[in-house]
């Protein structure tokens, strides 16, 4: 059915609801359908367990003015950081209770919504025979898991501008942002939690708007045919599960091609740990089972998480996906080397040139605290392997010998091929070298710093270099266009190929340089011997 316009704002009937554009963007000439509803709440019975399709509910128009946020939760060393890079004169001796924010008032359990971005052209086309749809990029924010919401990464005005140039048709793309649920209220697992429930349930809350967006997105002008998925930090390490979701058993994915920048997870293997922290959660709930844990009140649920992942381990968030012998059949290196995910998607990755600037203790300055990182990160590695990280892969050495001279950049190095950077080589590889990948390298280039480059709008602060926003901007949205990233007005992102080819971004230039990732380490992390 083609989008009826009121006279004012246009409304889209979606078959269980009918929802109306919040806002027209007058100078983007884009329509924001704000707070589309693709998942019931996750509440009472549903907690812990995997998404429903909504309900439908005809009885009012639906405009999506209720802004919608799920639970957040913030390590207190990640909060000491951020306030230290902002300039924070005292920040390390503030008290960790003094760090955590206060509760957004839009938090709920009920968030399984999502954003549609449709420039008026596009929607103006909607169901009109002729009429070939739109491409579709659909942002998955980061947030280790455990914090973060669809529109917090940016206005995308930059991006649908951007994807306006250099195509005939200057229709450009029509942009979607999901929630997802995070932290305990997604990320529980083991097998006492998939008793009564379903791990990673974030994970399959992403499915289901990927999913939605396959059954609804052409009622905007979409093309299902034609949706990249892209994501940073988080967002980009659920786009490399859901590439190998179901160990690649199911087909193909609701998507066909994707941008992973800085696609990061922390290692998180066997049941015993996943069970832990069940057990811990349960305990801060002061009840024994998850059955009990859903008759509680939400005030209750988000304390224990805010106070679990407020603990969270120097550079740790607590929460990831975990291997639960379902959605994810096992890590996701693993399966990329073995051949079990969805081989017909087209990629794109990026990773940041210190990805871990602020991740690491700057007070782990010797031998022992490395190798007591290791333990505390990878528990269930054999002392054999934890020998190996540190004696081969990572030595103490400081000579200019490996790509370090001293502890930190030691400890960086290591905390970056494992959680980050080596899941793009993964990549690059299992999809037989015909990938476009590139380096962000505008210092300091620590990890997110490439977000506001492709959220770009104008002067900003954090930009420190327009135009190599503009130019990751074009990249971006030309991939998701037409497959390919290289327009021809700037340097050329070459294929990945035998040679290892990809882009360096930096202020000196952008240039193609090898790919310092295509190394043994990585090679080494693949195999995941430390599971």
């Amino acid at each position: 059915m083609p989008p009826v316009d009121n006279g004012s704002l246009p409304t889209i009937d979606l078959g269980y609801e009918i929802h109306q554009a919040a806002t027209f963007n007058s100078t983007g000439e884009f329509y924001n359908f704000s707070n589309i509803r693709y998942g019931q709440a996750p509440v009472g019975g549903l907690r812990f367990s995997a998404p429903l399709p909504p309900l439908t509910d005809r009885s009012v128009v639906q405009k999506g003015d209720i802004g919608r946020v799920c639970p957040q939760a913030y390590p207190v060393w990640y909060l000491r950081a951020l306030a230290e890079l902002s300039g924070s004169s005292n920040a390390s001796s503030a008290s960790d209770s003094s760090l955590i924010p206060p509760a957004d008032p839009r938090e709920d359990e009920d968030c399984l919504f999502l954003d549609v971005l449709v420039p008026k052209k596009i929607l103006a086309e909607a169901g009109k025979t002729g009429c070939s749809g739109a491409p579709v990029m659909v942002w998955i924010y980061g947030g280790g898991f455990t914090f973060g919401e669809k529109a917090n990464s940016g206005n995308p005005a930059g991006l649908i501008l951007r994807s306006q140039e250099g195509n005939e048709t200057g229709r450009g793309v029509i942009y979607v942002a999901i929630n997802y649920r995070g932290g305990a209220f997604g990320f529980l697992s083991g097998p006492n939690l998939q008793k009564n429930g379903n791990a990673n349930a974030g994970l399959l809350d992403q499915r289901l708007a990927l999913e939605w967006v396959q059954k609804y997105i052409h009622l905007f002008g979409g093309d299902k045919e034609r949706v990249t998925v892209f994501g940073q930090s988080a967002g980009g390490g659920s786009i490399l599960h859901q590439i190998t979701a179901y160990g690649g058993a199911k087909g193909k994915v609701p998507f066909q091609q994707a941008i992973l920048q800085s696609p990061g997870f922390q290692p998180y293997p066997g049941n015993w740990q996943q069970d832990q922290l069940l057990q811990g959660y349960l305990q801060n709930l002061n009840v024994s089972t998850i059955q009990a844990a859903r008759q509680l009140p939400y005030s209750a649920l988000r304390a224990a998480n805010t106070k679990l992942v407020a603990k969270s381990p120097s550079g740790s968030f607590t929460f990831s996906p975990a291997v639960d012998g379902d959605f994810v059949t096992a890590l996701p290196g693993t399966l990329l080397l073995h051949g079990n995910f969805d081989k017909s998607l087209k990629v794109m990755v990026g990773y940041n040139a210190q990805e871990t600037l602020f991740f690491v203790n700057p007070a782990n300055t010797n031998n022992s605290a490395f190798v007591a990182g290791i333990k505390n990160t990878l528990q269930n590695a054999q002392p054999s392997v934890v020998d190996y990280i540190s004696k081969t892969l990572y030595p103490e050495v400081y000579d200019g010998t490996y790509p370090y001279t001293d502890a930190r950049g030691r400890n960086m190095l290591s905390t970056a091929e494992a959680s980050f950077t080596c899941n793009t080589f993964f990549l690059n590889r299992a999809f037989g070298n015909q990938t476009y990948a590139y380096r962000f390298s505008v210092p300091p280039a620590y990890h997110g710093e490439d977000v506001a480059y492709t959220y770009f709008n104008g002067p900003n602060r954090l930009v420190t270099n327009d135009t190599i926003a503009l130019a990751l901007q074009s990249y971006i949205t030309a991939f998701a266009t037409t497959g390919q990233p290289n327009r021809q007005s700037l340097p050329q992102i070459p294929l990945y190929g035998s040679s290892n080819q990809i882009l360096d971004l930096n202020v000196t230039g952008i240039t193609p340089i090898s790919d310092p990732e295509a190394n043994e380490r990585c090679e080494w992390w693949q195999k995941a011997l430390y599971f």
